[in-house]
């Protein structure tokens, strides 16, 4: 319901933008033609939808025109109003409405159409139609319901129009259904009320009050109740309309005799009456209500005679007499203290205020002299203790105010003897209190003279007359001097209250009357106290104790000239001294007691008081009196919370109230303690020029008290007063440092100190004051004041010295306090801080050295316990400008001292700017700027040249920052990035940069300032050109706005707001940026930063303006400010965004909230559109979803369009900037704190939630960091409360934080070293916070409350829990450990060549491996997996998570790393249970299942089942890639069962009966190779050329002979014939062309083998001349995306062999994904005799070494060419293009490498050559790596080629891994080739310190890293062709061998530096020198 009201306001405000959402409203409510019907029902929504459009039209201002929607709803609400009647039956209402609901939608809707009448003519015209008919229906109802009633009282109080005539029979029906009574005496239409009681005198006999009586107990409730309804209606009726005057003559008539039977009524006894109890009570109630009415509907009655003619003043007359008779009878009722009778009376008081002003006042003189009795009845009626005034005399005092302020102005005689004859029955008994002459004391004063007294002093404050106050105040002043003062009363008390009010009103006369007169009677009170030995009257003490200081509190508050306020002060303070004085001079009396009443008042006159002012000595002297005083009798508040252990015995009671008001407990009223406090806001410094004079002035003072001679006990008091200084010090000042110290200079010590801690204490040490510059208000400026006395005692500077840091203390503990509070009391705090830094910083230029040197210290302390001080912008301008330009001025010209003080600044300044940079450099380079912009636009001096060249010297960048030393918040990565970007200095983020602050400030200042000015510049060219008012100017081009002539073409009569063009044109420009961002466009950085740069200057040029409209468009265009950088989302449009905020946040810190507000909202808008570093796709992962599904589970996933980690750079940008704002906000605004908390709550609620990109490793550590450092503050006052909170929001980030555990670590190059670095820095930052130790945990149960013992309790979030703080630890340190072992590995992969190992590290223990592993299992298994792969070889973590696996194996089925720890040859052995979970394991990827294939698993059904569901997941041109494993496999491949099916297809489809038959026949990889080939025509290709190439006789006998190979070479024909017969017609042409065509072109190297060399080209053109391209869907077989186009017939070159010939043959080809016209050369060679799959094998490692360098960025470069077996030592080989051997280069050119790239690249250094060398680098480095793991050998330089652009391929891998020339005599010991001639290339110093030479090794190592992270991937391809019977694995230990080369034992920086060590080895080692010799020696090959 509330959600339907709040559309229909929307809609009201803008009917035209929701027309569809009024319409559906409309279409919800019950239709005409349905509330007609019979007996309509409707329902709850039906009822919400009229109410709705109800509301609508009450909001519609104005008529609502002709719109076709309006219409319809005025029509719905019409129709539902004329059939109401409908309503009155209980079945028209849903079934769950109650009686409330029913009254309440009735009420509701009635209030709707009345406001909608009331807005509308036209609507109230067709109300009116229809109300006298509605409202008659509810009237004459049969059925007296509650509906009925529910709906007349709705009309009582929200009455519609109505039409004169209905009015008239509504009247008349009201009258005589409910018969009202009326005379049936013909009355005439004007006889009057005194007539009509008259001739109805029989009524009021005695006979006549029973006939009354007997009627009454006739009526019931209800039927008194109707009444009530019924004459409100009338009354209603009456407001609405005129109605004929012989009905209004009626209605009157009857009135008047409710006025009779009132009279009666309330004269009559209560025994009189028959009935008694409740239900006589509710009667009366119920008839006191119809009276009431009555009373009212006279009133209105009166009102529509014609009142100006003199036929109606007998009628005045006699309404007048009825009313004031009425409300005396009330006076003297029965019921007069019931709530019902009060209104009565109120309400005739009300009509007889109204006769009073009728006819303009005719009527005053008589009703004041009838209205006097009446008020002196009801002020001997009203209670008379002072304690309650009674309604009754409350309503009176009202009506008087009204009829004396109405009289004043139009007829005073009459008002004045009013005034005088109540004034004059104050004196009427003047022997009140007096003694008779029998001794008895006569009655007191009777309530009747108290409440005139009231009366009369409420009237005077009230009216606000001196001539009333002169009139009045004599009479009170001379009946207080008649009275015995000394023997008082209340009506004396009550009198000087009266007084008191009149002199609080400030006329200078009667306020000194008043002020003498009080003061006058209290000491006159002190005397008598004092003398007096009896015990005092009651009303004496209270004279004094409470009517006279509330007096005097009551004149100070209502006192408000300056002039008379001063008086007063001086005149109050007096008091107070001569009072102090008088009560020391009595012994045995309390001075407290008489001195502590006047404190509130002094309080009050000193809340305007600025003590900062110059202050007259009189006025001082009396200050310091009062402040004596204070200390003297103990009335300040206590100063110490802890307290003192001194012992006071045999001290006088003096001094135990010094000790007692020092460390309490207070002893006084609770409203003096605030009163002392008050005070103390307001006084100025007790500062004497001469300690001596006050010494002298105070002792006389004391002297004239007996007690204070000298003596013993004027010794003592001494004594006690130095302990109370003392403990009032804390003990900064031993008692045995004052001995030298008077009594009385002790006591005025300690009022000083209770003086100045009071101020600290109360409000945090801010002055009264507005004026003046910020640091005046700061209380220190008048602590400071003492040090300044000159001429001090050493005790007493050290006194003073210890009051001025105690003073401090006390500021620091009031601000410290208040750490968390928020909204009021967090602005005072903050006020407080800032006045108090810049006093002490303007304090610096005090020429005293002792105070220059207690401000730095002061300074300091303050600077450092409340690091928000840094960015204030008050303190910052001290700092900078105010101080430097403006030093105090000096009698006397000192150089030195100006010296000193610059020196000092300088070093402040310093310090200061360094500090809020090392912690937040974006705001205070923000605020830096801000400074720079305001000097700019000063016309004084500029900022002095030595804050300019303090500023020049300080320099931040991301190197190493010699301006602060240890790890601050400005070295995180991060948020030195966005300093820069904050900076506005065009910096390249990506790189290494320093700033200079002061350059870039100047800079970034000056634009800022243009950008204001150009907004300056346009606004007042708008304003000189008359606004865009088409009569002013023609089009708006004249102001460049470029606006739409829609936008300007405007009425005369209004003017478009400047600021609204600008925001619109704004607003639209961001949006188009927007725009663009989302549709894939790039966004123009320049045009980006300057609208927004224009844009906040817009924003921050109107801040104060305070039209909601333009709060409205200003919140629109700082939404979109904070908004767009967002949307956008790259590292440009953040750099942009943050300059920007810090811009906003810096000028306008008010706006703090809002940005960081809509900052959040931004940042949680892409944690749920997971953008940036919530990218959590698989596509977005970056090197895993690239390695799919070869080396990593999954699908295979389109990369996403735009670059991911664009993305979360700016991400990382954005993280600055809010780790900056958090920095600077988490000591003093609650309200950023929970919107940060909002922040990393939101972002860790989900660990996966994150990007998987292992660019995101800094950037994910960096919001982590800042979870801690939000979690931190708990320790902290200002989130105190939300402790518990806090410590599960810790927990949340370590969880979250393991989530990134959760994926096994990935490598990624940025190709840029300052990234790899920054990365590991800020993981490095996270552990270092992470290993703080708080000490702040605590145990927290279930229900969040503090325990010691968390065992066997439930907690809400984490469940069941033994110890919630072991646990946390636990995860905590696992955490600890793995980010520490992620810092290194970062480490070695942003400084590869570093040799230096990061320091060793504590060794693990086992048991703590398995708590590792227990702990990672608990919160993620992922976590434990990934665990077991940073330490593949750590047996104890490795058998840990494999019984965490086996033990919970359900839980853990969609977790593809799992498999290898339950899947194992030993599970195989035993058939365990295990495998059962197989059929529901998600998908792992391509070479994890081919392990499962190889004979270790002996093809257990169900792992074989798995293997096979794994391979159908994916389309079989991935699967291709593995053809020669698969095609292996087949070896292996056992008999499929029916089971094994029923387990591998379970999750498919069902399949058929014939297919599953099918299936059933065959083997299971065999029928995987049969379904994929029917399934890809490429891949049954592909799979047929390996099965013919595998058909080859084995060099191995054994291999030949053994029983598994003949079955395996029998088999693979047969599968080869079943997949050509699964061929369509389609596929099977296909196939016959292509195998066909390739079948030619190879045979022709048969033919041209008995020919001579000679002749053997011009053979091959003849062969290819016969062979023609048939279709247009032949395709290369090493390459199936090249379509063969045809054959260049003379490209045919026969190569040298020893066995067949082999030939190279192009063919031009297309690109099958590309353009079909773009035609290419493709060569290739065909070979005949040579076994080629030794090169495929070979081939397919580098290809996957290839995949993973791409997929992780690094720029390593190798070319798998393709290769494919054809057919029996036959194949087709891709010919590289564009390159030669180094074999051919050599014939051609005598030098080396390095002259041959010379020669072809040009010289050392140019461009071309650089980058020949670059490729040339990049790829002997790819095949460095390869060659380690693969071990090519016979690297003679014909088989080493370069191409065109300079990069080395490696081909020919007829030896690899154990085999190598010579009969394996591994002569080729380097593990790859770098000879000398590579080496003068690589390492131009030629002692490997060369730049290349670094690079070239860095590249070296991180491709192995990269290799090592996909070690079992790569093995695996390996290891399934084992038994292939290929060469190389032949000997030794192939597989085992290439396992230790990737060295899983090492970890990174080993593995790094065993890399290193390689490629220093291979460096020009001399067998490979000697090789190339012997391959030059034996083959003629170029060496």
């Amino acid at each position: 319901m509330e959600e339907m009201m709040e559309l229909c306001d929307l809609i009201a405000q803008n009917p035209g933008e929701f027309s569809e959402k009024l319409a559906w409203i409309c279409g919800r409510c019950p239709q005409a033609e349905m509330l007609l019907s019979g007996s309509p029902k409707v329902s709850r929504s039906q009822l919400n939808a009229v109410l709705a459009v109800a509301r609508f039209l009450s909001k519609s201002q104005g008529n609502v025109g002709d719109d076709h929607d309006h219409r319809r709803a005025r029509s719905l609400v019409l129709s539902f109003y004329r059939s109401i009647r409908s309503s009155f039956n209980h079945s028209f209402w849903p079934q769950s409405f109650s009686q409330d609901s029913i009254a309440s939608f009735y009420n509701n809707y009635m209030t709707y159409i009345s406001k909608a009448a009331t807005s509308s003519a036209d609507f109230a015209t067709d109300i009116a139609g229809f109300t006298g008919e509605v409202v008659s229906s509810a009237v004459n109802n049969n059925v007296s319901g509650d509906e009925n009633r529910a709906f007349l009282q709705a009309l009582a109080h929200n009455f519609p129009p109505i039409i004169p005539s209905d009015a008239n029979e509504l009247v008349s029906t009201l009258i005589d259904h409910l018969g009202i009574p009326a005379s049936t005496t013909d009355t005439g239409p004007w006889k009057s009320n005194m007539d009509f009681i008259s001739g109805n005198a029989a009524a009021l006999t005695d006979a006549g009050a029973l006939a009354y009586l007997r009627a009454f107990d006739e009526e019931s409730v209800e039927s008194l109740e109707k009444k009530v309804v019924v004459i409100k209606l009338i009354g209603c009726i009456l407001d609405k309309v005129s109605i004929d005057t012989k009905i209004l003559e009626q209605v009157r008539v009857i009135a008047m005799e409710h006025f009779q039977s009132m009279i009666v009524f309330l004269k009559t006894r209560k025994r009189d009456w028959s009935q008694q109890g409740q239900l006589l009570k509710a009667k009366i109630n119920a008839k006191l209500s119809v009276y009431q009415t009555t009373a009212i509907l006279q009133m209105k009655i009166l009102a529509s005679f014609d009142l100006d003619g003199k036929s109606t003043k007998r009628l005045l007359h006699g309404s007048l007499a009825l009313l004031v008779e009425s409300a005396e009878a009330c006076l003297v009722s029965v019921w007069r203290k019931l709530r019902a009778c009060e209104e009565l009376f109120s309400s005739l008081l009300s009509g007889i205020s109204q006769a009073a002003v009728a006819r303009n006042g005719q009527l005053l003189r008589i009703l004041l002299i009838r209205f006097k009795p009446l008020v002196l009845a009801t002020c001997a009626q009203a209670d008379g203790s002072g304690s309650r005034h009674g309604t009754l005399f409350e309503s009176l005092l009202k009506t008087c105010c009204g009829i004396i302020e109405f009289g004043w102005s139009k007829d005073r005689s009459p008002v004045d003897t009013f005034i005088m004859g109540l004034a004059s029955s104050i004196r009427e008994h003047d022997d009140y209190g007096e003694e008779s002459q029998d001794g008895r004391v006569k009655q007191a004063a009777p309530p009747m003279q108290l409440n005139i007294i009231r009366l009369l002093a409420y009237l005077t404050v009230s009216l606000n007359k001196s001539e009333m106050v002169d009139m009045i105040l004599p009479l009170f002043i001379e009946s207080l001097e008649e009275g015995d003062a000394s023997n008082p009363c209340l009506l004396r008390l009550q009198l000087l209250d009266a007084v008191s009010r009149m002199g609080a009103l400030g006329f200078e006369k009667s306020y000194r009357e008043a002020v003498v007169l009080m003061t006058r009677s209290y000491l006159s009170k002190l005397c008598s106290a004092g003398s007096d030995e009896t015990t005092p009257i009651p009303e004496a003490t209270t004279e004094r104790i409470e009517t006279l200081p509330a007096g005097f509190l009551l004149i100070a508050s209502g006192l408000t000239g300056s002039t008379v306020r001063s008086d007063y002060r001086h005149r109050l303070l007096s008091l107070c001294s001569d009072v102090g004085l008088a009560a020391e001079s009595k012994s045995g009396r309390s001075g407290a007691e008489v001195l502590g009443p006047l404190l509130p008042g002094v309080a009050e006159m000193c809340s305007d008081f600025d003590p900062s002012v110059e202050v007259d000595p009189s006025l001082l002297k009396l200050f310091r009196n009062l402040w004596f005083y204070i200390a003297l009798f103990g009335l300040a508040p206590p100063v110490q919370r802890a307290q003192c252990t001194t012992k006071t015995d045999s001290v006088g009671s003096m001094g135990t109230n010094g000790l007692q008001a020092v460390n309490g407990p207070y002893m006084f009223s609770a409203q003096w303690s605030s009163a002392v406090q008050g005070i103390s806001h307001g006084t100025p410094p007790l500062v004497v020029s001469s300690i001596k004079w006050l010494e002298d002035e105070l002792e006389l003072n004391a002297l004239q008290n007996p007690g204070s001679q000298r003596g013993t006990d004027n010794k003592k008091v001494a004594v006690s007063q130095r302990i109370a200084l003392s403990a009032a010090l804390g003990g900064r000042v031993e008692v045995s440092a004052m001995s030298t110290i008077s009594g009385v200079k002790a006591t005025y010590l300690l009022a000083v100190a209770f003086l100045e801690i009071i101020r600290f204490s109360s409000n945090g040490g801010v002055l009264n004051g507005g004026s003046g510059s910020t640091a005046s208000r700061s209380a220190f400026s008048c602590v400071f004041e003492y040090l300044k006395s000159p001429n001090l005692m050493p005790a007493v500077s050290q006194c003073l010295t210890a009051i001025v840091h105690q003073a401090f203390e006390t500021s620091m503990a009031w601000l410290e306090d208040r750490l968390s509070e928020t909204g009021f009391e967090a602005d005072r705090r903050e006020f407080a801080l800032s006045v108090h830094a810049c006093f002490l910083i303007r304090n610096l230029s005090q020429r005293d050295e002792h105070v220059r040197n207690t401000s730095v210290n002061l300074l300091t302390q303050l600077r450092d316990r409340f690091p928000q001080v840094l960015w204030n912008s008050d303190s910052l301008d001290f700092l900078l400008f105010s101080a430097h330009n403006d030093p105090p001025s000096a009698i006397v010209s000192d150089p030195a001292w100006v010296a000193t003080v610059r020196a000092l600044y300088q070093k402040i300044v310093r310090e200061w700017i360094i500090i809020s940079l090392s912690y937040a450099p974006c705001t205070t380079q923000g605020l830096l700027q801000e400074k720079l912009c305001k000097a700019n636009t000063w016309k004084g001096p500029q900022p002095s040249t030595d804050v300019v060249s303090l500023l020049s010297e300080i320099r931040i960048g991301t190197g190493k920052n010699d301006c602060w030393t240890g790890t601050k918040t400005a070295n995180i990565p991060a948020v030195m990035a966005a300093a820069a970007a904050a900076s506005g200095g065009n910096l390249k983020l990506t790189e290494a940069f320093n700033l200079e602050v002061l350059s870039t400030g100047v800079v970034s200042a000056t634009v800022k300032c243009n950008h204001a000015g150009e907004i300056a510049g346009m606004k007042r060219l708008y304003e000189s050109l008359g606004g865009l008012d088409p009569k002013a100017i023609s089009n708006g081009s004249d102001l460049g706005l470029d606006l739409p002539a829609s936008e300007i073409g405007m009425s005369s009569q209004t003017t478009q707001s400047f600021i609204d063009i600008l925001i619109t044109k704004f607003v639209r420009l961001l949006q188009k940026f927007v725009n663009a961002s989302e549709n894939g466009g790039e966004v123009d950085k320049s045009s980006f930063r300057e609208s927004c740069s224009q844009a906040t200057a817009l924003l921050l040029s109107n801040l104060g303006s305070d039209s909601k409209a333009n709060v409205a468009s200003f919140s629109q265009l700082l939404r979109l400010l904070c908004w767009c950088p967002a949307y956008i989302l790259t590292p440009d449009a953040m750099e942009t965004g943050v300059f920007i905020w810090t811009w906003l946040v810096s000028a306008a810190p008010q706006l703090g909230s809002m940005v960081l507000s809509e900052l959040v909202d931004a940042w949680l808008w892409t944690v749920d559109t997971k953008r940036g570093l919530f990218a959590s796709e698989a596509r977005r992962s970056g090197p895993a979803a690239k390695l799919r599904p070869h080396l990593e589970p999954g699908e295979p996933e389109a990369s996403p369009d735009e670059n991911p980690v664009e993305h979360i750079m700016a991400h990382r940008l954005w993280l600055g900037f809010f780790i900056d704002r958090f920095e600077v906000v988490r000591h003093d605004s609650v309200e950023q704190l929970l919107l940060i908390c909002r922040l990393v709550q939101g972002s860790t609620k989900l660990h996966h939630n994150f990007s998987q990109h292992p660019a995101a490793t800094g950037t994910f550590f960096i919001l982590m960091l800042l979870g801690l450092n939000f979690c931190a503050c708990r320790s902290q006052g200002i989130l105190q409360n939300f402790r518990t909170g806090l410590q599960l929001l810790e927990d949340r980030v370590y969880r979250a934080s393991l989530g990134w555990f959760s994926h096994e670590p990935q490598w990624n190059n940025m190709n840029n070293s300052n990234f790899a670095q920054s990365e590991a820095q800020c993981v490095s930052v996270f552990i270092q916070h992470l290993q703080v130790d708080r000490g702040d945990v605590a145990q927290i149960d279930s229900k969040g409350k503090i325990t010691d013992n968390m065992k066997d309790q439930y907690h809400p979030i984490w469940g069941q829990m033994e110890n919630y703080d072991v646990g946390r630890e636990k995860r905590k340190q696992l955490l600890s450990m793995l980010c520490q072992h992620e810092v290194d590995r970062l480490e070695v992969w942003a400084q590869p060549v570093n040799t230096k190992d990061s320091g060793s590290r504590p060794k693990i223990s086992s048991e703590k491996w398995v708590e590792y592993a227990r702990t990672a299992f608990s919160v993620d298994p992922q976590i434990a997996f990934c665990l077991a792969a940073r330490f593949p070889t750590n047996a104890i973590l490795k058998s840990e998570v494999t019984q965490l696996v086996q033990t919970h194996i359900l839980e853990i089925r969609n977790i593809p790393e799992a498999l290898p720890y339950f899947v194992i040859p030993k599970s195989i052995e035993e058939n365990s249970a295990l495998l059962q979970q197989l059929p529901h394991w998600a998908a792992c990827s391509i070479t994890q299942a081919l392990e499962f294939l190889t004979p270790a698993f002996k093809g257990h059904p169900r792992v074989m089942a798995y293997v096979l569901r794994v391979l159908e997941s994916y389309p079989p041109e991935r699967v291709t890639f593995f053809m020669p494993q698969l095609v292996q496999s087949l070896r292996y491949d056992e008999e499929d069962t029916e089971s094994t099916l029923t387990a591998s297809f379970s999750g498919k489809a069902v399949w058929s009966h014939k297919q599953f038959t099918y299936l059933n026949l065959q083997k299971l990889v065999e029928g995987y190779l049969l379904r994929a080939a029917q399934r890809s025509d490429i891949f049954a290709h592909i799979l047929i050329w390996h099965l013919q190439g595998e058909t080859c006789v084995s060099e191995s006998g054994e291999e030949a002979a053994s029983a598994k190979n003949i079955a395996f070479q029998e088999l693979l024909p047969a599968v080869r014939q079943r997949i050509i017969d699964g061929f369509n017609a389609t596929a099977r042409g296909i196939f016959e062309r292509e195998f066909d065509f390739f079948d030619k072109v190879t045979s022709i190297s048969g033919v041209l083998f008995p020919l001579p060399k000679e002749e053997r080209r011009a053979g091959i053109r003849r062969e290819l001349e016969k062979i023609q391209v048939e279709g247009d869907d032949l395709y290369l077989p090493t390459a199936p995306s090249k379509l063969v186009r045809g054959i260049q017939v003379d490209s045919g070159i026969p190569l040298q062999s020893a066995a067949k010939v082999p030939i190279m043959i192009t063919f031009n080809v297309v690109d099958r994904e590309g353009d079909l016209n773009d035609i290419k050369p493709q060569a290739c060679i065909f070979k005949v005799g040579d076994d080629c799959r030794q090169d495929v094998l070979a081939l397919q490692v580098i290809s996957l070494l290839k995949d993973i360098y791409e997929a992780i960025g690094v720029n390593l470069y190798l070319y798998p060419y393709g290769v494919l077996p054809t057919g029996p030592e036959r194949g087709i080989i891709e010919v590289v293009p564009n390159s030669r051997s180094r074999s051919q280069m050599g014939e051609t050119n005598d030098g080396g490498l390095y002259e041959i790239f010379q020669q072809d690249f040009g010289p050392v250094g140019t461009p071309s050559f650089e980058t020949a060398r670059e490729n040339f680098i990049v790829s002997s480095a790819g095949y460095a790596v390869a060659s380690l793991l693969l071990q090519p050998k016979d690297r003679h330089n014909g088989n080493l080629l370069f191409d065109n652009v300079g990069r080395l391929v490696h081909i020919d891998f007829g030896f690899i891994l154990e085999t190598s020339p010579g009969n394996n005599m591994r002569f080729e010991s380097a593990h790859f080739k770098l000879s000398h001639e590579m080496t003068q290339l690589l390492d131009p110093s030629g002692v490997m310190k060369s730049e290349t030479w670094h690079q070239f090794v860095s590249l070296c190592v991180k491709g192995y890293l990269a290799a090592r992270r996909h070690m079992d991937g790569i093995i695996n391809t390996v290891l399934l062709m084992l038994d292939s019977g290929l060469p190389c694995f032949s000997r030794g230990d192939p597989i085992g061998n290439l396992r230790k080369r990737f060295h899983p034992e090492m970890n990174e920086r080993e593995a790094a530096n065993f890399m290193i060590k390689i490629c220093t080895d291979a460096y020009n080692k001399w067998t490979t020198a000697g090789y190339d010799l012997i391959q030059y020696l034996q083959q003629g090959i170029e060496k």
